[in-house]
């Protein structure tokens, strides 16, 4: 009897659905086996192994995800996850996932705008970090050793327990982890007093592709330059920074001033253009632009908050702000005077008399699906194009989106770009970032409200930095491009995005990631690519 083609498709379809399973299986079995094999203390990393039938393996995997984009039943997961508890787990990991086949993904915070410290299309693990986070603070040196990691918040807590005249220039939200953070840059506050988080660091603790412990000495200035701003997971796992703290006054003093359309919230944020970026380094103002109800019953509008960190009192605020934006109406009932740590709160929108305790708090908020974009401007963008942006919000998808503009100047032009990985210093006003999200997922987050953002993303690139249109490796965006799953990336293609992300930086990574990872074991879809000489020669 002859047996329908059609049967033997659905034959061959089973047998592949069993033969990938019991692929699956033997590939965790015996990456799990040379874990606890090649362990100096089985016992010890057997308990920070988390296998898909663990019973904490879904918690532990979910509790580090910040967008929801990415929590679906769709989502690829890994095949084991480990939270190391010691730096040797680590080198034992490496070593097993190379003889097994298995790709890394190395989470601290898990705030991968795009999900790449947890998911994989091919077979992976996760290195969660999350019990690495000591914090050790030398007031003498005014320096600290804080492992990956730790987030900004127990940083900062750290910091304020040893003094109140010290601090970091790191971001503003407290659960983001110090790995990732510092890997990219990390932008914060007092960024134009300052620079960059990645711009004071001192030394690094790395286990590279070979399980060897690291630091600024033993890995070369190579090495150590391309972790400080190369952005995480293309050189090996950083352990730990060493940093150098900075000095702030005892009070600082903060506004946030809100404005809508009506209140000339368009006039004021073409002035601040032309102020931001010039005025006092002690003074930074960010602009919150969202959507809000308006005046008119049933009606919307835009509303542009300027939330601004002076470091310094009041009385010093307030004529710096008379003379260069007379036109925002400040006045001193406007302002609070509080200590350095405590404006970590208020910017990051914690009510008054939050308890510091909130900076120890890992827990993440209930999260949304979000997709966001990045641009960096050179010119100031014009009142018409201002109006643009808000024709653009009036749009239905827009209900949950916020635009933040971050201004440079200061610290950030002092800094050549070739100093760090981190290119984007004189000659930018200040960079845009634009948010979006919603409580939806899957195709219907993917097909209404990305697709949103891309148009927006498209009307903006008369008005931000060209050839290359700049964009900043912590806000990781795919649509800019990818490698191949593979690991065999040309240095044309990796370019596409690579030099959006550093300029002529992009380069010199590649050199020393070719130097250090010449195999390609650190890779994701960003990661910066190791290319043979042969091929490069070849223009590939």
């Amino acid at each position: 009897m002859e047996i329908p083609s059609s049967s033997l498709f659905s034959l061959s379809l089973v047998l592949l659905f069993f033969f990938v399973l019991a692929t699956s299986a033997d590939v965790h079995e015996n990456f799990v086996q040379c874990l606890t094999s090649h362990s100096q203390n089985a016992t010890s990393i057997s308990q920070v192994i988390y296998t898909p039938n663990h019973s904490s393996y879904t918690s532990v995997l979910d509790f580090s995800i910040r967008n929801l984009r990415f929590l679906t039943p769709e989502t690829p997961k890994p095949v084991v996850i480990i939270t190391p508890s010691h730096e040797s787990h680590i080198q034992v990991a490496i070593i097993c996932a190379r003889n097994h086949g298995l790709q890394i993904r190395i989470r601290s915070g898990g705030h991968d705008f795009e999900g790449l410290s947890y998911v994989s299309h091919v077979p992976f693990f996760i290195l969660d970090l999350i019990n690495l986070r000591s914090v050790s603070v030398d007031v003498e040196s005014s320096s600290a050793w804080v492992q990956a990691g730790a987030t900004i918040g127990e940083l900062y807590y750290s910091i304020a327990e040893k003094s109140k005249t010290l601090a970091f220039p790191a971001g503003i939200c407290p659960t983001v982890g110090v790995g990732g953070h510092i890997s990219g840059g990390g932008y914060g506050m007092i960024l134009r007093k300052f620079g960059l988080a990645a711009d004071n660091v001192i030394d690094a603790r790395i286990i590279d592709v070979n399980g060897a412990i690291l630091d600024r000495e033993s890995m070369g200035e190579d090495l150590f330059w391309a972790i400080r701003g190369g952005a995480g997971g293309s050189f090996g796992v950083v352990i730990a920074w060493k940093i150098q703290l900075v000095p702030v006054p005892s009070i600082v003093t903060v506004f946030n001033i809100s404005r809508t359309l009506e209140q000339n919230a368009t006039m004021l944020l073409h002035r601040w253009q032309y102020i931001a970026d010039k005025i006092d380094n002690d003074l930074v103002i960010i602009t919150d632009i969202t959507r809000v109800n308006s005046s008119e019953e049933g009606k919307k509008t835009v509303q542009v908050s300027f939330i601004s960190l002076f470091l310094g009192r009041v009385d010093e605020l307030f004529p710096l702000m008379q003379k260069n934006f007379p036109e925002l109406g400040l006045v001193k009932e406007d302002c609070r005077e509080m200590s350095w740590i405590e404006s970590t709160l208020y910017i990051a929108g914690f009510s008054s008399g939050t308890s510091l305790d909130v900076l120890l708090d890992r827990t993440p908020d209930p999260g949304i699906s979000f997709k966001a974009k990045l641009d960096y401007v050179n010119e100031p963008i014009s009142e018409i194009g201002l109006e643009g942006i808000w024709k653009r919000l009036n749009e239905e998808e827009s209900a949950a989106v916020r635009i933040v503009t971050i201004p440079y100047g200061g610290k950030m032009s002092e800094i050549p770009e070739s100093e760090t990985p981190f290119p984007h210093r004189a000659g930018n006003i200040y960079h845009i970032a634009y948010f979006v999200g919603t409580l939806e997922g899957g195709v219907e987050f993917s097909n209404r409200y990305v697709d949103w953002i891309r148009r927006l993303y498209s009307y903006m690139a008369p008005y931000v930095s060209k050839s290359p249109r700049e964009a900043y490796a912590n806000y990781r965006d795919l649509d800019l491009g990818q490698n191949n799953d593979k690991g065999n990336t040309s240095y044309a293609q990796a370019s596409i995005w690579g030099v959006k992300y550093f300029k002529n930086n992009f380069k010199r990574l590649v050199h020393v990631k070719t130097m250090v990872d010449p195999s390609n074991f650190f890779r994701h879809e960003q990661s910066i690519p190791a290319v043979s000489p042969w091929g490069k020669k070849r223009g590939n």
